[in-house]
């Protein structure tokens, strides 16, 4: 409990501007996070599309069965 004490009252306040610092620099931080799992993200789709495209250009196109027309 003293532990706690003793390093609470060791602490100074940060000013205006040294706050204003840190959260800037946190909020930076995060974005950058953000950003690059985004480029990352879309960088494994693009792949997955382009793998999907090859594959069905090489397989030839369905044949459509015929349907019956009905009288009505």
């Amino acid at each position: 409990m003293t532990a706690i004490k003793e390093e609470t009252s060791t602490t100074t306040k940060l000013s205006a501007r040294e706050k204003a610092a840190v959260t800037n620099e946190a909020a930076r931080a995060i974005i950058a996070a953000e950003a690059s799992s985004r480029e990352a993200k879309t960088e494994r789709l693009r792949l997955l599309r382009l793998q999907r495209e090859a594959v069905e250009a090489k397989a030839p196109p369905a044949k459509r069965k015929a349907g019956s027309k009905k009288d009505h």
